[in-house]
């Protein structure tokens, strides 16, 4: 197992920080999906500060930020 810490925000305000426990070999799609975030709502995604895919696999000690998509017209 590994624990992540995530930060997410809505509507660009940060929520509280969120301790996650994933099984070894997980990735941000999984950690989204264990948080029950839908994938539409996952504009970026950053890991230990740098830009992140979704399929990046995750180690034990990450600190994921997950911000909105960008609308606009």
């Amino acid at each position: 197992m590994i624990t992540v810490t995530v930060k997410r925000f809505i509507n660009y305000r940060s929520q509280p920080l969120q301790s996650v426990q994933l099984a070894d070999g997980s990735d941000a799609t999984d950690l989204i999906h264990q948080i029950g975030l839908p994938l539409a709502e996952v504009g970026a995604l950053s890991i230990n500060q740098h830009q992140a895919m979704l399929d990046q696999k995750l180690v034990h000690g990450d600190f994921v930020d997950i911000l909105p998509p960008i609308g606009g017209g």
